[in-house]
């Protein structure tokens, strides 16, 4: 075990970039060979292992003395989880489909019971399948049309390069059918003979679409797409109606759809809307709308800033022929739509809060589902039925387990499915929501969601930890999470800041917190802790920030600029080496990365804006409070050597003698362990870090 902080060596790189010259002594740690390490860790370099687990070392180190705690965080999260938990079955013509987990397995099965009350069968073993390795994450599952077979893909390595599979029902076995490094998306054709994926480039982004025939070989698939645009990714989608096939492209402010006749397995793609800088639109589709087979979109075409949804007929969809179905209205936000045969249901946010309105198609007529809790989360899911009025939803809020509800449309009538089980107990009167609005510095209110226990003391004495996102219009929800309980019940207030990057004000509050205006997220972030300590919840130095990805570049963000607001902080798979990754177009994300922070290849101005910011380039010669960052060796989205030149550079820089810790999961990506106790090791380990830091470990 190690207990002296180790320093990664100095060895400068140089180089000019519009005039200024950037020096980057740790660039060592990026290795030449990452492509390679993200489907094989073991060809890591040898030095670069090295002062990576020299730092887990020196992690496990300091986190040794709280191992009875930890034991004790790990069964209490482990206790609050229904081991043997279902989902709750979706039917789909004869068989309802599901997935549950057994007593004691870290990984999902997917079933199916014959309809009314056949009995189960297990299609797919997450457990069995995982077996012998040290990762394994299932991507998506999906039957064919006639119930025959299954399409699953898997990732064994964490670097999201996903195995694709088809297995025969009727035997339980995988046909030869195997397809390598897919992207883990998959869409059947109507008869099943055909299987649709993406594979992706030489620089490992999601751009090729593949047909596969069951039973030739994959050598021979047919690209049936290719995306020209390096700063665009592809996914692949299917209408409810179950009629089209979906390739959605696109980054982060412009999309275009190419529609795929599932009926026809030659079919090829045809496009909707051709791609307009700044237009995004999402498509679904009715075969009889007023009598016209039509595609329904959602918007912003036309200044819609926070969506509108529009209709065409399927025969001419381009843009000249879209028609107002739900008109745009300012500052209520269209988050999603689903059509039915007789309804369409959108999830929309108006003043931080989400609800679900329901239309009639007959006659246009509305109504809402209504909820009446201060903070809470919403979510609908469709299921695999179009000819029906039952739609089922999901609520929860920071004192609420999740629950699952069916609601038929046209009656209203609303029945609970499922209300997540908290085997160890959960009394929700224990415990208080609350929903506070923070004044920013510009004159704007910030959101923030807290839960905190009945008996905490409201004084400034108690610790709080304050999680932050803030990017890609990504709002953060006020529903319900088990774990963070273990802090809560310790005395911690537990708060989420909903600051500019997210959409939870509607569009403008994402587009001002992005590109020119992106340090509206940091001072948001700052503003939210500061009002925290106004309205006596707690104190300077009593906050534990947390965030991860891009939120992890948050925190590094108000590390450099509020040291002394925070008594540590925790960096998850942190996008910190903001600058020298948007310069490096070579990587995965770089390119659709762009609209979202500036392209400093081709911006002088957003070079200037990004060095500005970025938290690598502006560690200084400070105290810095105490810091745990988290990566991931094979992680494509924030890679390994972002957070280990981050924590290098702290330690040269610090002037404090508060702990600086990196822990790199050598076996894992971005989303860290996939097993679902796996994972309560890991978060734990973030709630010990909280907990030591602000003196509650004993």
């Amino acid at each position: 075990m190690a207990s002296e902080p180790p320093r990664a060596p100095r060895r400068p790189s140089t180089r000019t970039v519009h005039g200024i010259s950037l020096t980057d002594d740790y660039a060592w740690l990026r290795a030449d060979n990452w492509r390679a390490v993200m489907r094989d860790p073991s060809v890591l370099d040898g030095d670069i292992r090295a002062y990576l687990e020299a730092e887990n070392a020196y992690a496990d180190a300091w986190f040794a003395p709280l191992g009875d705690l930890k034991g004790k965080l790990v069964a209490e999260m482990r206790g609050r989880i229904k081991e043997d938990d279902s989902s709750v079955p979706a039917p789909d013509g004869p068989f309802a489909y599901y997935s549950r987990h057994r007593e004691g397995g870290q990984h999902p099965l997917a079933c199916r019971k014959a309809l009314p009350d056949g009995a189960e069968v297990i299609l797919l073993d997450g457990d069995k399948e995982a077996e012998g390795k040290a990762y394994f994450h299932f991507g998506h599952w999906r039957h064919s049309s006639d119930h025959g077979r299954l399409a699953y893909s898997a990732d064994t390595s964490g670097s999201e390069l996903y195995s694709l599979r088809v297995r025969d029902l009727a035997t339980g076995t995988d046909l030869p059918d195997a397809i390598e490094e897919t992207t883990g998306d998959l869409l059947w054709s109507a008869d099943g003979s055909v299987l649709y994926y993406i594979r992706r480039d030489a620089e490992h982004r999601p751009s090729l679409v593949f047909r596969h025939v069951i039973g030739t070989a994959p050598e021979t698939d047919t690209l049936i797409y290719e995306e020209p645009d390096k700063g665009f990714f592809v996914s692949l989608g299917e209408t409810q109606s179950r009629r089209y096939g979906l390739i959605a492209c696109g980054d982060h402010e412009t999309s275009e759809v190419h529609l795929l006749d599932l009926e026809d397995p030659a079919a090829t793609p045809r496009c909707i809307a051709p791609r307009t800088e700044g237009v995004r639109y999402e498509v679904e589709h009715h075969p009889d709308l007023g009598g016209v087979e039509s595609l329904i979109f959602l918007t912003n075409a036309d200044g819609a800033e926070d969506f509108k949804i529009t209709t065409a007929p399927v025969a001419t969809p381009g843009r000249e022929h879209w028609s107002d179905l739900v008109p745009h209205r300012p500052g209520c936000m269209i988050l999603s739509h689903t059509l039915f045969s007789g309804h369409m249901a959108r999830l929309e946010r108006e003043g931080g809060l989400p609800r679900i309105v329901i239309r009639s198609l007959a006659d246009g007529a509305e109504h809402a589902i209504a909820f009446d809790e201060e903070a809470y989360a919403l979510g609908m899911s469709a299921g695999y039925a179009f000819d029906t009025t039952q739609l089922r939803f999901t609520y929860a809020s920071m004192t609420t387990p999740s629950e699952v509800w069916d609601y038929d449309m046209a009656s209203r009538r609303r029945e609970m499915l499922k209300r997540q089980e908290v085997p160890s107990g959960h009394d929700p009167a224990h415990y208080v929501t609350r929903r506070l609005m923070a004044p920013a510095p510009d004159g704007e209110t910030v959101p923030v969601s807290l839960i905190y226990h009945k008996d905490t003391p409201l004084d400034g004495s108690a610790p709080l930890l304050l999680y932050g996102y803030g990017a890609y219009g990504i709002t953060i929800p006020a529903g319900f999470a088990t774990n963070r309980l273990s802090l809560v019940d310790r005395g911690f207030i537990y708060a989420i800041a909903h600051i500019r990057g997210g959409t939870d004000k509607g569009w403008r509050w994402y587009a001002d917190g992005k590109l020119a205006k992106k340090t509206n997220t940091f001072t948001d972030f700052i503003a939210a802790a500061e009002h925290l300590i106004a309205e006596g919840f707690t104190r300077p130095e009593r906050i534990v920030a947390q965030g991860g990805s891009a939120g992890g570049m948050l925190m590094g963000a108000v590390a450099n600029l509020r040291p002394d607001l925070f008594a540590g902080i925790v960096a998850e798979v942190p996008f910190v080496d903001v600058l020298a990754t948007m310069l490096d177009d070579t990587l995965p994300l770089t390119p659709p990365e762009w609209p979202e922070w500036g392209n400093p290849i081709a911006d002088e101005q957003a070079f200037h804006r990004i060095r500005g910011y970025s938290p690598v380039d502006n560690v200084t010669a400070q105290a810095y409070p105490s810091i745990f960052a988290l990566a991931g060796l094979t992680d494509p989205r924030v890679t390994y050597w972002e957070p280990a030149k981050w924590v290098a550079r702290l330690r040269a820089a610090d002037t404090g003698e508060r702990p600086i810790l990196l822990r790199t999961n050598m076996d894992a990506g971005h989303g860290g362990a996939a097993g679902r106790f796996d994972r309560l090791d890991e978060v734990a380990l973030v709630y010990l870090f909280a907990l030591r830091t602000v003196g509650r470990a004993g």
